[in-house]
C-alpha cells in the first residue's frame, strides 16, 4: 500500500513550496531570527498577510468563521510546509477546537474568526507551581462572585503570554472539590486588571538558540491572578466541566503538522546535513560509516511511524469518527522518538554536539546542540508521557484504573 497525496493535494503542496520560495526571503528569516517565534516583525506580518490573502490559514475550518469547509488534510499540507520555515499557520494549540466543541454560538462567533485571523492570539494558563505536569492538582481558583467570577492564583510556563490577547485558564471553580472534579475553564483576555506577567528566562537564552530549534524558546513566563474579576461569559462550556472540555480539546491539539514536525525535524536535520557534501569532515565520516548510516535510517524510520499516526488521526477527525485515545498515543510515541534521536545525533556528531550558537566551528549554528537542551520537554510539555500512557490504557484499550 502507498500512503501518497492525491494530485490535487500534491499540486496545493507544490504551490505552497513555491510561495514559500519567493516570499521567505533572507531578510524576512533574518528577521525572524532576531524576533523568535512568537515575536514578528513588519517583514514576517505582510507574509502572514499574504497567507491569510490566499485562504490557507483556514482551509478545513467553518465558513461562517471565515474559513473553507475544505479538508484537514490539506489544511495539514499547509500547516506543514510552512512550520518548516517557523511560520504558524492553523490552529493547533490555540484553543480553538474546545472553543468549537464546547463553546456556546456567541463565544464561537467572537473568537475564531479573530484567532484564524491572528487579530487573537490564545496562551495556555494550565501549568502550576505547586503541581508540574499533575494537571488535576490545580490550586488556581476563580469563585463565583454575583455575575462575575473572581480569580486568584498563580501560572507557570505560560509561554507567549507576554504577547498574548488572551488566556485560556483552567481554575477550580469548587473549593470543597479535589483532582480533575470542580475545574472550569476561562477565555480571558489578558489586559484584565489584576494579571501579571513577569519573564522566566529559559535555558536557550544566551546563547540565543536559532530558528528551527526544538524548544528554542529564550522565554517563557509565570503570571499571578490577584482578584482579577471577569464576567460569567468567560465561563467556556459549564462550570466545574472544565476537565472534560480540556481532554477533548488538548487531544485534538495534539493531531497537526506542528507537533509532528517537533518530534521528527530533528531527524530531517541530521539527513540533510550528512548529505551535504560541503560540510566538511564530520559529515564526511559520517556519511562512509555503516554503522552511523544505520543509525540515522533507523531514526527515520521511527520519524515515518510518527508521521503515519499523525495522518491516521486527521483520518479520523476528517471522517467524523470517534478520536479518543489516539493523540494521546502520539504524544507518547512522537516525543520520546525525538528524545531519542536528540542523543543519537549528539552521540555521532561527538564533542561537536556540545557547541552553542556563536561557537567556533559550530554545527548549523549549534542547532543540534540546542536540541539536546531543549529535548527533555517533548516528554513533559502538553501532557507528559505517563499521563498520556494512563489516557491509552484507560480509553484505548479499556483497562481499570488501579486501586
Amino acid at each position: 500500500m502507498e500512503f501518497a497525496y492525491t494530485p490535487t493535494q500534491r499540486a496545493l503542496q507544490q504551490e505552497l513550496q513555491d510561495f514559500i520560495a519567493k516570499e521567505v526571503t533572507p531578510e524576512v528569516e533574518a528577521e525572524m531570527d532576531d524576533h523568535g517565534s512568537l515575536e514578528h516583525g513588519p517583514l514576517t506580518k505582510a507574509v502572514y498577510e499574504k497567507i491569510k490573502n490566499k485562504g490557507w490559514r483556514a482551509i478545513s475550518w467553518p465558513k461562517q468563521y471565515g474559513g473553507q469547509d475544505g479538508s484537514r488534510l490539506d489544511q495539514y499540507i499547509v500547516e506543514e510546509e510552512f512550520a518548516r520555515v517557523g511560520f504558524n499557520v492553523g490552529g493547533g494549540g490555540s484553543g480553538a477546537p474546545t472553543i468549537l466543541a464546547g463553546g456556546n454560538q456567541e463565544q464561537k462567533d467572537k473568537y475564531i474568526a479573530k484567532i484564524i485571523s491572528g487579530e487573537y492570539f490564545f496562551c495556555q494558563g494550565f501549568t502550576e507551581p505547586s503541581g508540574g505536569a499533575d494537571l488535576a492538582g490545580l490550586q488556581c481558583r476563580a469563585m463565583k462572585d454575583g455575575d462575575d467570577y473572581v480569580i486568584n492564583g498563580q501560572k507557570m510556563y505560560t509561554t507567549g503570554a507576554q504577547n498574548a490577547t488572551h488566556i485560556y485558564l483552567m481554575a477550580r471553580t469548587d473549593p470543597n472539590s479535589t483532582r480533575n472534579a470542580g475545574i472550569s475553564i476561562f477565555l480571558i483576555p489578558m489586559d484584565t486588571p489584576g494579571i501579571t506577567v513577569r519573564p522566566l528566562w529559559s535555558i536557550q537564552n544566551e546563547p540565543r538558540a536559532p530558528r528551527g530549534t526544538t524548544y528554542g524558546e529564550n522565554r517563557t513566563n509565570e503570571t499571578f491572578f490577584e482578584d482579577v474579576r471577569v464576567p460569567a461569559s468567560c465561563l467556556l462550556g459549564e462550570e466545574n466541566n472544565g476537565w472534560n472540555l480540556s481532554a477533548m480539546g488538548l487531544n485534538l491539539d495534539r493531531v497537526g503538522a506542528s507537533r509532528y514536525l517537533i518530534s521528527v525535524r530533528r531527524d530531517e536535520d541530521i539527513v540533510n546535513w550528512v548529505k551535504d557534501e560541503t560540510n566538511g569532515v564530520v559529515a564526511e565520516r559520517l556519511r562512509n560509516d555503516p554503522s552511523a548510516r544505520d543509525r540515522i535510517a533507523e531514526c527515520w524510520t521511527e520519524a515515518q511511524v510518527c508521521r503515519l499516526m499523525t495522518l491516521r488521526s486527521m483520518s479520523i477527525v476528517e471522517h467524523d469518527g470517534k478520536f479518543t485515545y489516539e493523540g494521546s498515543a502520539e504524544k507518547v510515541w512522537a516525543p520520546e522518538h525525538g528524545v531519542k534521536t536528540t542523543e543519537t545525533i549528539a552521540a555521532l556528531l561527538g564533542p561537536y554536539a556540545q557547541l552553542l550558537n556563536g561557537a567556533e566551528d559550530a554545527i548549523e549554528s549549534g542547532l543540534y546542540a540546542h536540541n539536546v537542551m531543549g529535548a527533555f520537554q517533548s516528554g513533559i510539555n502538553h501532557g507528559s508521557t505517563q499521563i498520556m500512557r494512563d489516557q491509552v490504557a484507560l480509553r484505548g484499550l479499556g483497562l481499570p484504573r488501579s486501586r
